[in-house]
């Protein structure tokens, strides 16, 4: 019996507090103009002071599990992708298991960064494949505000706070799921994308730098090859693609990689305008918006893609 991860039902959850680019350029020296023109960013939404990392993933898997039918004791895995944990250990996943009141299965983070979500829902599908769950919730959550350096124009413009989820089940006999997915990493990129603390060195949290030529140039590049390589894996056509959910890191690398792909501006999905760089949450609210004002409709066939620090980047290929 061949077994697919199909998902029943998406969520998000975006804080209260939205901050412009106007509202920046009366902080760092910087204008509207130039942000959107670097970036196509004009806002992004920052999580209030005591709003954690896990109060967010909570939100959104709520709704995910009302879009999805299904309550909270019908989940026997947790995974959430993140790069802001709500504490160095233990893993927050277990805190939006308790929260969700949810006593059974297994719940741990995974960290791949912007990547994070890709690399999630890849872990997800081959644990639901292996029948050691049967509905799992696959969450990205971030609160990227509380690592940025708040002086630094280069970075404090990209990013902001929220997050996104999914239902995934696993089921017999249909042609919808995951059909696959990509992963890569090369670890000579480390120090092009990073936070400057850690536990093991600074034991402090740090902050967000980033070399943004050299990872503008390895994104657009890792993202063309590993668009087409699950396609050609998988024997589908660039045609058949409905819809490109990108990681929303930049538009112009959302251009680049879907002018790679041949697809018209119309077959993408764009968020970032309005949320900035999310990392981890970026997929799946983009997924969530989507899903929600009734643009990407059950039987969809949908690639996601990303690309991260460390470097890691990867894609997934879905049929809703």
């Amino acid at each position: 019996m061949t077994l697919r991860s199909v998902i029943l039902g998406t969520g998000s959850y975006l804080p209260e507090k939205k901050i412009t680019n106007h509202d920046l350029s009366e902080l760092l020296d910087t204008t509207h103009e130039w942000i959107v023109e670097r970036t196509g960013i004009c806002a992004r939404y920052i999580a209030a002071p005591g709003e954690y990392t896990s109060d967010m993933a909570v939100e959104a898997s709520r709704r995910a599990l009302d879009a999805a039918g299904l309550s909270a004791q019908d989940i026997d895995m947790i995974i959430l992708a993140t790069s802001t944990p709500d504490h160095t250990f233990p893993a927050t996943a277990t805190r939006i298991q308790s929260k969700l009141g949810i006593s059974k299965g297994f719940a741990f983070d995974q960290s791949a960064v912007c990547s994070g979500f890709v690399f999630a829902l890849a872990t997800a599908d081959t644990f639901l494949k292996q029948k050691m769950a049967t509905t799992a919730l696959v969450i990205g959550s971030e609160t990227m505000s509380r690592i940025l350096d708040w002086n630094d124009r280069r970075t404090a413009v990209l990013f902001g706070d929220g997050a996104g989820a999914v239902v995934l089940q696993a089921q017999a006999h249909t042609d919808r799921g995951i059909i696959g997915s990509l992963l890569r990493t090369d670890g000579s990129g480390y120090d092009e994308l990073y936070v400057t603390g850690g536990p093991s060195t600074t034991q402090t949290t740090g902050t967000i730098h980033m070399n943004g030529r050299e990872v503008f140039r390895h994104a657009v590049n890792r993202l063309g090859e590993a668009v087409e390589e699950i396609l050609k894996i998988h024997g589908i056509s660039q045609e058949e693609i409905d819809w490109l959910v990108p990681h929303q890191a930049n538009k112009r690398i959302i251009d680049a990689t879907a002018k790679r792909l041949g697809l018209p501006d119309k077959k993408v999905i764009h968020t970032g305008a309005d949320q900035a760089n999310t990392s981890s949450a970026s997929i799946p609210l983009a997924l969530d918006q989507a899903v929600r004002d009734g643009r990407i409709k059950k039987g969809d066939l949908v690639l996601c893609e990303a690309f991260a620090g460390g470097f890691a980047w990867g894609s997934n290929l879905i049929r809703m």
